[in-house]
């Protein structure tokens, strides 16, 4: 038998495995997907996981029950690209004929002191549970800090609004308006549901520590902003199995791929998702698109023939001010209010309908 295996099952690699099992596969084929979860956590909702506004249960897409798949569950500690071999924590081996790596992306802390250990991630499903507890443990009128201004930091601080109507709740950011990436009616837009709705913009910050309670601005070093609960949104990067690997990578750490998604100097290793220099930013939209080339492309190879590849388009972005408003970029088209919160809970809905 020849195996292909898929490390993670997230967006990208539980697009690629749907896809392949769709098809007529080798009957010498095997697939392996190594996960910690027996199923895909969505984590473009786990804002809402943190807040409290849904159930983990409610984010949860099965994998595919196939004779043609097995799952390997467990941490991934190495890849030995040279033996075709894949390690994990416990003591498993696995070889592969192909190995498709599409395990993610981890916070980005950019050496700030305390950072790490002070503060409460939404970047995995382990995470984000332990980040819904605390923040709604936290005391009445209590306050929440939220680091990073950017969509996860905005759905974060908008969806804990609704859920903890009593806290106080600060974003904090570099920038002076949240959505600094974005066009400016989108920003002007947020910033005044902001202002509606009590939450706390506070820019030009750019942090040097993180204690227990404390957060310390190197702009105004006499004072510090006193917190409840750090919660992190300022960035992320690839995993550390991705960090440690010695090859070509891209400004922002992902590795560098050709235009089949192959590690030029291992052709039988793909890379997916938050992992792939890709031409956009990291999104679950992005990962998955790739999953389908991906599998188009083994395909080909296993039937010998060309893959019909087509130029990856996304479709747009879009984002939650709690359960009733929203905003998105269609095309260059900026949309905002209760029209994209529509849109972004039918693309949840068909996401969990089409892969469960």
């Amino acid at each position: 038998m020849r195996n292909l295996v898929v490390l993670g099952g997230g967006y990208g690699g539980h697009s690629l495995i749907t896809d392949l099992l769709s098809r007529n596969l080798p009957l010498d084929i095997m697939i392996t997907l190594v996960d910690r979860l027996p199923f895909q956590g969505l984590k473009t909702e786990f804002y809402a996981l943190a807040a409290g506004t849904v159930s983990d249960l409610q984010l949860r897409v099965p994998f595919p029950e196939d004779e043609r798949i097995s799952y390997v569950y467990g941490d991934v500690t190495n890849v030995q690209l040279e033996q075709q071999l894949v390690n994990l924590a416990d003591g498993q081996q696995l070889y592969y004929d192909w190995l498709v790596i599409g395990l993610g992306c981890t916070d980005k802390y950019h050496n700030i002191v305390g950072a790490e250990q002070y503060s409460y991630s939404i970047q995995s499903f382990s995470a984000v549970r332990k980040t819904s507890a605390a923040l709604n443990d936290v005391k009445p009128y209590g306050q929440v800090s939220i680091i990073g201004g950017g969509l996860s930091g905005v759905e974060v601080a908008s969806e804990l609004r609704e859920s903890r109507p009593d806290l106080n709740i600060r974003l904090i950011d570099r920038n002076d308006k949240a959505l600094s990436a974005f066009p400016g009616r989108l920003q002007t837009f947020v910033s005044e549901w902001f202002m509606e709705h009590h939450i706390e913009m506070r820019g030009h910050t750019n942090l040097e520590r993180v204690e227990p309670g404390q957060l310390y601005d190197m702009n105004a070093k006499q004072d510090t902003i006193l917190t409840d609960i750090t919660v992190w949104t300022a960035g992320i990067q690839p995993v550390q199995l991705v960090q440690a690997i010695n090859l070509p990578k891209d400004t922002m750490g992902r590795l560098i791929i050709n235009e089949h998604h192959q590690l030029p100097d291992f052709t039988n290793v793909y890379i997916a998702g938050d992992c792939a220099a890709l031409p956009y930013s990291p999104s679950g939209q992005a990962a998955g698109a790739q999953g389908k080339q991906i599998a188009e492309i083994l395909h080909a190879q296993w039937h010998d023939r060309t893959p019909k590849l087509t130029i990856i388009k996304l479709k747009g972005m879009l984002g939650s001010l709690g359960k009733k408003s929203g905003f998105g970029v269609m095309g260059s088209t900026p949309i905002m209010g209760r029209v994209p919160r529509l849109i972004k809970s039918g693309v949840l809905w068909k996401s969990k309908r089409h892969r469960g």
